[in-house]
């Protein structure tokens, strides 16, 4: 370590992403990166925005994307925040709504990413543990007063909690914050965007990573009521008014208006992941209900971080966690048809035969 670093950055345990290869061509399905390309209308929306305007500042309201969002989602303007993907969305609104003198709560097997805002902010925080199955104990989450947490669908499990539940967690916890990060929600079921009009008190996040193919343009926004986007805007213009940048807007106002080709997109993604789960199943593993685009699995005869450098070895890149619970299980995005009939073909031939 640098004997110039503070004590916070001594202190901090970075977030770790998942293997950007160079040199070699993997099969990639460790990022959980959609195999498909974006919308034709965002391709050509963000080569109209190469102009020579590039050379001012882009809108720090972002006002036009907020538009598009708003009318997603029938919401107000006032009720939508943007920001350079969603990871950045949540890092501001952990020091906006949160602190160290009351514990934030979140599952204990989830994105390991909140351990590390919360850390960067000094949050004080708590994990709540997980049935065995990795479904969500709702009612351990009632009470907690310095604010939840929760992802929907869960990564790296995929497990989908219904807006009944949801529901249920905010009307026992109405004088905290509660936010719903739902990255992976558009392969799954309901967003919990259509309860913000009842709870002052919920925060939903989203990203364009996922479902609609632009992990490269970073993009996320964050949907409340005004009172908590006025809250998460003070933080965000503290550190940076310009968070998104011209092709940004550009390609994120015109990804939400292509509503067909998210849903046909998605629909490739599901049958896929339940054709791989069941194949996946008669090989011998254990498969977690997914709802998200990956699939999360353990074999009872092959060790998780064995098969993953195996699976390298052999060109295709999984996501393996080091992690108490999950230190035997991969995660394993959902790729094209072809790319999973390689992963399946491999797997096949490296799993041990009873």
């Amino acid at each position: 370590m640098s004997r110039y670093w503070s004590d916070l950055a001594r202190a901090l345990k970075p977030y770790v992403a998942g293997e950007q290869p160079s040199g070699r061509t993997y099969i990639k399905l460790n990022t959980n990166e959609n195999p498909y390309p974006p919308s034709p209308r965002v391709l050509e929306a963000v080569k109209n925005a190469i102009n020579e305007r590039l050379r001012l500042y882009p809108d720090p309201e972002c006002r036009e994307l907020r538009k598009s969002i708003a009318g997603f989602f029938n919401l107000g303007m006032d009720e939508v925040f943007v920001g350079n993907g969603s990871d950045e969305v949540l890092a501001f609104a952990f020091p906006a709504f949160f602190g160290p003198d009351k514990p934030l709560a979140w599952p204990d097997t989830t994105y390991t990413f909140y351990r590390t805002i919360a850390g960067l902010f000094r949050i004080g925080y708590e994990t709540v543990p997980l049935s065995e199955d990795f479904s969500l104990p709702v009612e351990r989450f009632f009470g907690k007063s310095g604010g939840i947490i929760i992802p929907n669908p869960n990564a790296p499990s995929g497990r989908y909690v219904p807006l009944e539940a949801i529901r249920s967690i905010l009307d026992h916890n109405r004088d905290s914050v509660v936010i719903i990060d739902e990255a992976y929600v558009d392969f799954a079921g309901p967003s919990a965007a259509a309860l913000i009009p009842e709870y002052p008190n919920l925060l939903v996040t989203q990203t364009l990573s996922k479902s609609r193919s632009l992990a490269g343009l970073r993009v996320g926004f964050a949907l409340g009521q005004a009172d908590l986007i006025r809250g998460i805007d003070r933080v965000k213009n503290c550190i940076n008014a310009y968070t998104l940048d011209p092709l940004a807007l550009a390609g994120a106002a015109a990804a939400l208006q292509d509503r067909a080709y998210l849903e046909e997109t998605v629909e490739k993604i599901r049958r896929t992941r339940a054709r791989v789960s069941e194949r996946l199943t008669a090989l011998g593993f254990t498969v977690i209900p997914s709802q998200a685009n990956f699939v999360f699995i353990t074999h009872p005869r092959a060790r998780a971080a064995s098969l993953q450098q195996q699976l390298k070895e052999r060109g295709i890149l999984v996501r393996y966690f080091n992690e108490p619970r999950i230190d035997n299980y991969l995660r394993v995005s959902i790729g094209t048809d072809t790319e999973m009939d390689a992963f399946l073909q491999e797997t096949a031939e490296l799993v041990p035969r009873e």
